[in-house]
């Protein structure tokens, strides 16, 4: 008896043929810049690409159609990111305004607010930072300080942040500011700010990977309209606490995209380094050991990984679980670029020209970078705690020592 085919199918062979027309070949294997990085000359078939996944609303594929995005559902999304993965096509609109601020705003954003930022989000038009963290509000993100103060028919802004993802390529900023005084959880709420804005100034900071991605940025009297405020006044920490749900969700999948820096498989890499012995096995027994266990890991997180991304969609969004894959995922991207820089030896430890190739020189970077993911989007502490909390069911050592 013949199968019937699915409604699956038939979108699978949609999604192929159009693929097939619109993906240029030329951009095949090639990795897809991560949120805040910096981007270099864009080729023609880069922005044919974007224009063209820009219009058919696959760049945010499962996004309301009326808001630019594919109208596809969870499994036609996972249908149409296993094309692209065959043919080697990554997905050319992304970044924060993707990966955090649109999914929040689709969930507590106005009808107008929806309408004016996500559309341009989805065709790729406009860039993203996040401004959360302060000089003095790292890890007790609710100390923040700045101020948005309320003068009538507009907010004023005074503050500083830190640590602000790509904000002097940002056109917009979601921002949590201080709009109580006298509170502090309860007194912060979430604000859309205009990079071009006068007042608004980002000063890069130079990394010990010879990268600028993260940056200062200071408010000094920026007016920003009233009908910027995302969601009610004082309610920005409720905001917060879903978008940086949805950001360790995307951290969590920079080890799935560890190849991105390093294009060489691990054993591959060791077997040109290391040597090869009589049966075609990596020369060390040892490292052969370790890069295996390490291929096992990544595997498992990649597969599980896709698997909460999926029940994320079909239910409510992420939960707090997404602490866990944040974790694991920045622990094994530090644990992939340790092991590429020992495979390579001091031919790992170059920082520019020769005689170093270009794969040599991005484990150097990439062994430097490594080491900020887990701190970045809150550091393996502040998870650890949310994970006792809300998933574990432990009681808050504070609160018990309280009593």
């Amino acid at each position: 008896m013949t199968e019937q085919p699915t409604e699956h199918d038939a979108f699978r062979q949609t999604a192929r043929a159009w693929l097939a027309e619109n993906f240029p070949p030329s951009l095949a294997h090639r990795p897809a810049p991560g949120p805040g990085a910096e981007e270099g000359p864009e080729t023609d078939d880069a922005r044919l690409w974007k224009s063209r996944m820009g219009e058919k609303g696959w760049g945010v594929p499962t996004w309301p159609t009326q808001y630019g995005g594919g109208g596809l559902s969870p499994a036609q999304a996972r249908v149409l990111a296993e094309e692209m993965k065959t043919i080697g096509a990554q997905n050319p609109i992304g970044g924060m305004g993707v990966m955090m601020f649109g999914p929040t705003l689709l969930e507590y954003g106005t009808e107008e607010q929806k309408a004016r930022h996500l559309p341009p989000i989805a065709r790729g038009d406009l860039r993203w930072c996040q401004g959360f963290s302060e000089p003095g509000a790292g890890s007790d993100l609710a100390s923040l300080s700045t101020r948005a103060e309320d003068r009538g028919d507009h907010w004023l802004v005074n503050g500083p942040k830190i640590w602000t993802s790509g904000a002097h390529l940002a056109d917009w900023c979601f921002c949590l500011v201080r709009t109580d005084t006298t509170k502090k959880h309860e007194g912060i709420s979430f604000l859309l700010i205009d990079m071009r804005s006068p007042g608004v100034e980002a000063r890069p900071i130079l990394l010990i990977a010879g990268n600028s991605p993260f940056c200062e940025t200071f408010f000094t009297d920026v007016v920003v309209p009233k009908e910027n405020l995302v969601g009610p006044l004082n309610g920005g920490w409720t905001i917060a606490k879903r978008l940086l749900q949805h950001e360790r969700s995307g951290l969590a999948g920079a080890a799935g995209a560890q190849r991105a820096a390093v294009k060489v498989p691990l054993p591959q890499m060791a077997k040109a380094y290391v040597g090869e012995d009589d049966a075609g096995r990596i020369a060390d027994p040892d490292l052969r050991h370790r890069i295996t266990c390490y291929e096992m890991e990544l595997k498992a997180f990649q597969q599980t990984a896709a698997r909460a991304a999926l029940e994320a969609r079909s239910n409510s969004g992420p939960s707090a679980a997404t602490s866990i894959m944040k974790n694991a995922g920045s622990f094994l991207r530090r644990d992939g670029a340790e092991l590429a820089v020992e495979i390579m030896g001091w031919r790992g430890l170059g920082w520019s020209g020769e005689p170093f190739d270009e794969d040599e020189l991005a484990a150097t970077r990439l062994l430097g970078s490594s080491k900020a993911g887990t701190i970045a989007g809150g550091s393996q502490e502040v998870q650890n705690n949310i994970i006792a909390k809300r998933i574990l069911g432990l009681p808050d050592p504070i609160s018990a020592a309280a009593r």
